[in-house]
């Protein structure tokens, strides 16, 4: 099977593919010895804010902290 790698860096993947995998929206991408891997992935909202905190180096004090921070200084 084949898919063409278009001008605008994309790919279509064939139906039958796409029949076999079920409803997918997101896939994780890995290139290994020259193969490019697609892993269909859910996407979880809560994970993307998880990993976003873990980038800015928020810990789960943190943001303790601006709750407590927040809700005592609220209305004033």
């Amino acid at each position: 099977m084949l898919a063409k790698l278009t001008d605008q860096n994309r790919i279509t993947l064939p139906l039958s593919v796409t029949e076999a995998l079920g409803p997918v929206e997101y896939f994780e991408i890995t290139v290994e010895s020259g193969q490019v891997i697609l892993t269909p992935v859910k996407i979880q909202r809560s994970d993307a804010v998880r990993e976003k905190l873990a980038e800015l180096n928020i810990t789960e004090q943190d943001v303790a902290d601006a709750v407590t921070w927040a809700r005592k200084n609220f209305g004033e």
